[in-house]
Formats: C-alpha cells, structure tokens, sequence
C-alpha cells in the first residue's frame, strides 16, 4: 500500500471543518465519496455537513447543510451509485439524489423520521441483483464464465417482480424501521421491535439472504453480553408495510470466554457481516482502552444428534438427523492495538471452497482483504477469513505539497493521527480514509498485496477488473490508480482481443463502454494520449449515427421487419459505387423526408461530420504519423462505413432544405465538395472495409487527398481538452497534498504533448463539446463538464426542438464517455 493524495481543510477565520464525532464515509460504485464533518462557528454553533467528492476532483468537494440536528450516524449510498442516504441521532433519515444529474449538486425531498431515537444501522433494500466473480476462471474466453448471475430474491417485490425501492434502518432501543418508495413518490413507513423484549443495540448491522429475508445483528456494546440475530421479513399488506421479526442463534465472543482476557477486553466496538449479501459471515471487534482482538464467524447447518432410545423408538428418526443453525469461529486474532476503523470488501468474489486451509493459501487478491486501523495509525489489510496481515501501511510518511517544494518537516511528539472512517473501493484497489484530523487519504492498494508479481500476472489482475467494470457499469478509476505507462498498450489490446471474443449480442452492448474504457487507458502514457481524441470522436460518431437513423421513419407503417437505418445500412454496405446520386437512386428517400425547422436544428451535428470527413481525407497523406489526431480513424472500415451512410443522409436532406447542409470554404463555386468528400471516402473504405480484403490506398487517393487543402478550407477541429484531473498525474511514492475548495496547480502530466488540436491559445472561443456551438472565449451561459473525459457542453438547451431533446436524451445523465456531470463556473470551460 502506498498514499496517493492527501485532501485537507484550510483553516477560515471564523468557522472551521472538525471531524464529526461519530463520523461517517460511503464510497460509491461511480466513485463518489461522502464524509461528514460538523462546521465549528466561533459562538461554537455546530453545523453537520455532508460533503460529496469525486475521486478524480477531491478539491471539487460539493458541502451540503444536511439540517440534521444531531450528529449524522450513518451514510449509505444506493447500488446505482445516484442516491445517498443519510441518518442522525434524533431517528431522522433523508434520502438524497442529484439535482439536474450534477454528481456537484445534491437536493433531499423524501426521507423518514423515528423521533429521538438514534439511527446505529442503515442500508437500502437489495435489488436482487447479484454478479459472482470467479477469479480462478479468469483465463476463460467469455464473461459469463468469469462472472456469473447469482440467484438472489429482492427484498420487496412490485407486481411483475419488479424490485421495490425503499431502505431499512436499526434504532438503538432495537427498533426496526422500513421505508418504501412507491412509484407514485409516496413513502410508506412502518416500524417493529426486533423481539417482544427490547434491549439497548449501541451496534447492528443489515445483510440480506438469497431467499429475499433481511438479517439484523446487534450488540449492547458489552462483550460480557451475546451479539443477537434476527430474521427480518418485508411485506405490503393493504397498501401498508408489514414487519414480521423472528429470533435467530446468537454467540459471544470467544475472548469473553476466556477467563484471562475476559475483563481486559470489556466492550465490542464494531459489528460488520462481511458482506450486505452474506449474512452468514460475521465479523466482530472487541476492545480495551489499549488493545483489541477482531473475530470472525460463520453460521453453519449442524446435525443435531439423537438419543440411542429415540433412535430405535422411531428408525425414521435416525435416518434423517434434525439440524440446527449454529454459529462457529473461523479465525480470531492475537491481541492487537486498539482498532479505530473496519472497511470490508464490496468486490463479490466466489470461493469455490472456504475451508480455513484454502482461503489462506488463496492467491493473494485485494477482494479477499478487508481493512483493519488502529490506533498507532497503521493500516492491515487481513483475509477476511484467516485473518492472515496480507499488507500493512504506516502512516509516518508526510505527502508533499503541489504548491511549495518539499520541506524537511519536523518531527512532532503527541497521540499519532489515525483514521476514524474507511472505505474500500468496490475493486479493493483503493481505500480512502478519513482521521482525527478531518484530513481525506487515498491510499492505493496493490494488486500484488506486497508479494512479487511478474508484470503478466498483475496485468491479468486489472484486465480482470477492468471486465468486471465494463459488465457491471461501475466506475473504473481507482483501477487507472495501478496502470505503468508501460503497461497501457498491452493492457488496451488485451482488453479488445477479449471483447472481440463475445457474443456478438453483448459487444453491441458493451461498444461504447470499452470505447470509454480504452480512452481513459490510453491517457496514462505519452506514446498513446492521441488515440484519446479518436476515441471520444468515435463516441460521439456512434452516438450521432444512432440518433439520426431513429429520426427516419418507414413511409408506409406495415413495413417489413428491417427499419430505415438498417435499410441504409445494407444498402450503402453493398452499393460501392463512388457516385453518391447513384447510391441515393437505391434508397426510398420518402423514408428522410423531416420537419425543415427539425433539419435546420440537426446543422450543427451534420457540419461535424462533414468537417471530420474532410479532416480525415485531408491528413491520409500524413497516415504515417501516429501523433495526429485521427490516426486510427484511416484504417478502421466500420467507422469510415458509418460516415458514409451519414454523408447519403446529409445528401438527402441538403435537397430537402440546403441550409443544414456543412458549409464549405471553397476556391471553385462550381465544385461540389459532397460529391468530392463522398468519392475520395468510398476509395478509402473499400481499402479496409471488412467485407472485403484489405490494401493500402493507391498513390491515385493520396494524390488527391494532397489536392484537398488547395481546393477546400480545412477545419481545425476543437477536440476534447486535456483533463484537469489527478489520475495521470499522479506518481508512485510521492502522494500530493491538496485542499479542499482550492483548485491545485498540479504537476503537468506525462502525457501532455505539444500535439496539432489539443492545445487551446489563452483567448480562444469555447466549444460546447456535444452541440457543437460555440460559446466565445468568455462563456455567458452556465455549463457543466464531465469528471472524466473533461467534455464541456451548457447545462440549459438553447433549443427545444423534438431532434435536439432526442440527442440531448444521450447524454443528460451522463457523458457519452460514462462520467458524470460536474457544474463548472462560467470561466472554466
């Protein structure tokens, strides 16, 4: 383990940011992480806070005055990762989402309340979706070998199975509480005791089964007394929720068994199931004011035996033994330093045998650890089964500032600084923490877990990873954390070699996401950071394809089974004449007749593509240099297809209004520059396309792609601008120091090259990167930009047109790129 980054409070005059007490953390599957921390004025007002951060921005910290009037207790981030629940010590719980999709813009409008009874556990209801990972399938061919779909029951169903939404929360006088979210919006709450005689739960914690139950666990805090579990069952009967408790085995600790260590270890500090899926694994933590030993149990079916004279009373009785649930210790500890924070594993990895001698022989992978502070300020990493140290972290290596030089700090003497809250990452290959200081760590978790690794195996360890993310949807930086320039080009052709081996279906489906996925990679390292631009462009060629082919409509309704867009495709596939009235006779082109203003509004997507066409044509003599933007665009037969069939489209509709057509800067007015672009780009595709056989284009096509710039302008296309985010910037072993509300002066990055098209000149106009409007070098209309590709584009739509919503539909909750929206102030993009 190694300290990425550091993200600290600066001190204010008046008022300052002091760590919440108890303080809370949840990492999201996007990458979001929410803290608390209460804001000290100077008449000692406290205020409590949640603040939201992306990894990639931690400066760019979003605060929320939560309006909880006593301390936040719980944080709980929803399985999308777009919903935050958040709960205090008065029993009030509010559920937060995005406001306008902004991951910096967070509004609550429904929540529940258990007056003055303090929230100690708190989780959404499972959704009955559930991915095994099979790490010892990680060499197979297909994804759904690798991962597969566990059968899991929802916690609430709607009619047709559909998952109902909702949340369940613990009190502290052992109350039970669920809320559920009716479609309609309206909340349905109800609460239980957990059992007829209620007691103190100072801890609890919520897992769920597999046959739709919720199990609670919880803890009066004393280790003198039994850590008790109980079935928790969900219903809606008569339009109202029903709670329906039952009394599971309950255990105590095995060090409270122990006459020696019984009285010095007297309270239980923290209460976990391993996982919010596995209730059958428990992990237990029991303290002293100095030391503390950590636990781990499992619930297992044990034969109950029976008597001999039952036995020959009833030979039945014999035959099929009577079981019990029990609870058994898998491993415990030795006597440790006093433990300060638990953060457990989200990554679902699938043990094919949890015998105690196979967990800890298991190749040393970060989903098998969970971690472990204490209070000297150390970091464990352990098997969550053996408990075995697998990585340890010391904290007694000071990060260095962005902004001044490194300084030889003094030693200070006093209580050493340890973290209060943890998070893994839903890889395991990040934890953030956050200490008594109120100061956010990102430490970096690596694959190898200490062990020496050759460079193929940790490599097969983040391509795993980085399939998992591409299936499942999640966010993939804190996997980006481990990626060597070195280690970029083969981690791309990997990743492709095992797209391609899929079901055709599922690369339909995961096209643009590997897309995103290569771009991001390809970032890391100077000798691939132009494939960045060919990427994003190729997101946005896909994305404009898709939406104007579901702009045309059949002329007749019964039409046979193959839509327009298909049509067009067949067709322009198997018509190769270099003509483009000839291929317009082949289609029926009552199928692209639109609304003219409809037209007029698509102009701005329909000149990109017409400047991209001709950028292309224009650098095929240059085809040699892979430091041009593009570079990969001239061999690619599907791509050069796709920007054939929109160059017919825009042929099309320039007859039905010619002034959507893309302008061109023409030294000829007799010249018609569609049918020229049109002509030269059929060369080119058939040299590459995939139905036939490939060849390199004649000396004929790049002679006249030589002649382009003296009979045409050429464009000088605003490609996406380097991203002001941390992860390419970021080295190993030496962590920066950042704070909060201050954007840093970070250090370049190694792939900032002086490359054609991506450096902007100070004063040039903005470019509204998705409508492809310009915006002026200062910026009037408040914009938003993407926390990963760093794409720009205006929060309100300037225009209202049924085409434009349907393009804009795209890219309203996320960037074509998968990241999320940020608001950014009017002088940044």
């Amino acid at each position: 383990m190694d300290l990425a980054y550091v993200c600290e409070w600066e001190k204010w005059p008046k008022s300052t940011h002091c760590p919440s007490v108890p303080l809370a953390c949840a990492w999201s599957c996007r990458n979001l992480i929410a803290f608390t921390t209460d804001l000290r004025s100077d008449d000692q007002d406290l205020t409590r806070m949640i603040h939201i951060l992306d990894t990639e921005h931690p400066w760019d910290v979003h605060s929320i005055n939560s309006e909880h009037s006593e301390a936040i207790t719980c944080l709980e981030w929803d399985q999308s990762g777009s919903r935050l629940l958040s709960a205090d010590a008065d029993g009030q719980i509010k559920c937060w989402s995005m406001a306008d999709h902004l991951a910096n813009s967070w509004e609550s409008h429904v929540g529940s309340l258990v007056e003055g009874d303090p929230i100690v556990a708190l989780s959404w209801l499972h959704n009955g979706v559930k991915l095994a990972l099979h790490v010892e399938k990680s060499g197979a061919s297909s994804f759904g070998e690798k991962f597969s779909r566990v059968k899991f029951s929802p916690s609430l169903t709607l009619f047709g199975g559909k998952p109902m939404e909702g949340w369940i929360a613990v009190t502290v006088s052992g109350l039970v509480t669920v809320s559920l979210l009716k479609p309609s919006g309206q909340v349905l709450t109800s609460t239980e005791s957990l059992c007829r005689l209620r007691g103190r739960a100072a801890l609890a914690d919520i897992a769920f089964t597999g046959g739709g139950n919720i199990v609670v666990a919880t803890a009066d805090g004393s280790s003198a007394s039994p850590v008790q579990f109980y079935k928790v069952c969900v219903s809606v009967v008569s339009e109202k929720c029903r709670i329906d408790t039952e009394i599971l085995p309950s255990l105590f600790m095995r060090c409270t068994t122990d006459l020696n260590r019984r009285d010095r270890l007297p309270a239980i500090t923290h209460l976990k199931f391993l996982a919010r899926d596995m209730s059958e694994q428990v992990l237990l933590c029991a303290s002293s004011q100095t030391s503390s030993v950590v636990e781990c149990w499992s619930l297992r079916k044990e034969g109950l035996p029976v008597n001999n004279i039952f036995q020959q009373l009833s030979p039945a009785v014999g035959d099929k033994q009577p079981m019990i649930l029990k609870w058994r210790i898998l491993s415990a500890t030795n006597d440790l330093d006093r433990v300060s924070a638990v953060a457990l594993p989200k990554l679902p990895i699938s043990l094919t045998n949890t015998d105690l001698k196979v967990a800890s022989d298991t190749q040393f992978y970060p989903g098998l650890g969970l971690a472990l502070a204490f209070h000297d300020g150390s970091v464990h990493i352990v098997h969550r089964l053996s408990l075995q140290t697998m990585a340890v972290f010391y904290s007694s290596a000071a990060p260095r500032s962005v902004d001044e030089p490194a300084i030889k700090r003094p030693r200070t003497t006093g209580p050493a600084i340890h973290f209060k809250a943890m998070q893994l990452s839903w890889t395991s290959l990040a934890l953030v923490g956050i200490d008594s200081h109120g100061r956010l760590s990102m430490l970096r978790i690596s694959p190898s877990m200490g062990h020496s690794l050759d460079v193929g195996l940790a490599l097969r360890h983040l391509l795993f990873l980085l399939e998992y993310c591409m299936v499942t949807g999640y966010d993939w930086w804190d996997i980006l954390l481990h990626v060597q320039p070195g280690m970029v080009q083969s981690l791309v052709e990997k990743l492709h070699e095992e797209y391609t081996r899929q079901k055709a279906e599922l690369q339909q489906v995961l096209s643009t996401r590997i897309l995103a996925m290569k771009a991001s990679l390809c970032k890391l390292s100077p000798c691939t950071v132009t494939r960045v631009c060919d990427y994003h462009a190729k997101l946005f060629l896909i994305a404009i394809s898709s939406t104007l082919k579901s702009l045309l409509r059949p002329h007749v309704l019964n039409t046979p089974d193959k839509s327009p867009g298909d049509r067009l495709t067949e067709i322009c596939a198997k018509i190769t004449d270099v003509d483009i009235d000839k291929v317009m006779i082949n289609l029926k082109t009552e199928e692209f007749v639109l609304d003219m203003n409809t037209l007029q509004a698509l102009q701005q997507l329909l000149q990109w593509v017409g400047d991209f066409v001709l950028y292309l044509l224009a650098s095929l003599p240059n085809q040699g240099s892979s430091l041009r933007p593009g570079h990969s665009f001239l061999r690619d037969g599907t791509s050069l297809g796709m920007l054939r069939e929109l160059m017919v489209v825009i042929r099309i509709w320039g007859l039905l209004k010619p002034s959507c057509l893309p302008v061109y800067t023409a030294t000829s007015d007799t010249q018609d520059s569609m049918s020229l672009l049109f002509r030269l780009l059929t060369k080119l595709w058939i040299c590459c396309r995939d139905e036939g056989p490939t060849s390199e284009p004649d000396e004929a096509l790049v002679d006249e792609c030589c002649l382009l710039p003296s009979q045409l302008l050429i464009p000088t296309l605003d490609w996406l601008p380097v991203s002001d985010g941390l992860v390419s910037r970021l080295q190993p072993k030496q962590p920066l120091r950042l704070h909060f509300g201050k954007t840093p002066a970070l250090p370049g990055s190694a792939t900032t090259l002086q490359l054609d098209g991506l450096i902007r000149a100070p004063g040039h106009p903005k470019m509204d990167h998705l409508r492809r409007l310009h915006l002026g070098a200062h910026p009037t209309e408040e914009c938003k930009a993407c926390t990963r590709c760093g794409c720009v584009t205006m929060l309100k739509s300037p225009n209202k047109t049924t085409a434009v919503k349907q393009w804009e539909q795209r890219w309203i909750k996320n960037c074509l790129c998968g990241g999320l929206w940020r608001r950014v102030p009017l002088s940044c993009p």
